[in-house]
């Protein structure tokens, strides 16, 4: 056996470790890197309101593609009492992004049962819109009550009004947050309003 001088043993030591921990970030890269591409291929979704009349208007869940996103579902759905998006309480959604930031199938408050809460926006003139939701009519848990509050007709285009939030029938929410839920709502990244 030929013994090395100590540096020359410490050298040849920092090698061979160096070698053995390549080997091991390398192979350890190499596992992550199909968990990385799976990560950067699953596909992420979006909710986007396209405005058409305060009471006739369409949410749509969207999926982001390259090219032209695609439309999973689409509901109709209504915005506010006015077109002012600067009108507390009453003015549909300004445009721009929003962010979610809690959703609930059994909220209650003024507003109850399926709710989606998006993040506060500011209107062109600086007029800060604050308790900014996506909901419909009914109790606490998603069951249609008798107060006009809680229920919801689908002969009265009025339902449809809101103080600002966007408004889908009880049924189309459900139907949403199936669908969202099927998709996966972590992969959900918010909501895109457009004129």
């Amino acid at each position: 056996m030929t013994y090395l001088p100590r540096t020359k043993r410490n050298t040849v030591a920092a090698v061979v470790a160096l070698g053995v921990a390549f080997s091991v970030t390398a192979a350890g890269q190499a596992g992550a890197a199909p968990a990385e591409r799976r990560a950067a291929a699953a596909p992420s979704y979006y909710l986007k309101f396209d405005k058409g009349t305060v009471t006739n208007s369409r949410l749509s869940l969207m999926q982001s593609v390259s090219g032209p996103d695609r439309v999973i579902k689409s509901y109709k759905a209504g915005s506010g009492t006015s077109t002012n998006t600067c009108a507390v309480g009453k003015g549909w959604l300004p445009n721009g992004k929003y962010r979610i930031e809690f959703r609930r199938t059994n909220f209650d408050g003024l507003i109850n049962g399926y709710v989606i809460k998006v993040t506060d926006k500011r209107c062109h003139n600086g007029t800060k819109r604050t308790e900014l939701f996506i909901h419909s009519e009914m109790k606490p848990n998603g069951g249609q009550g008798r107060i006009e509050s809680e229920k919801w007709t689908d002969t009265n285009p009025n339902d449809y009004y809101s103080n600002g939030c966007i408004k889908l029938n009880p049924t189309n929410i459900k139907a949403l947050f199936a669908k969202a839920g099927s998709l996966g709502w972590s992969r959900v990244k918010g909501l895109v309003v457009t004129s």
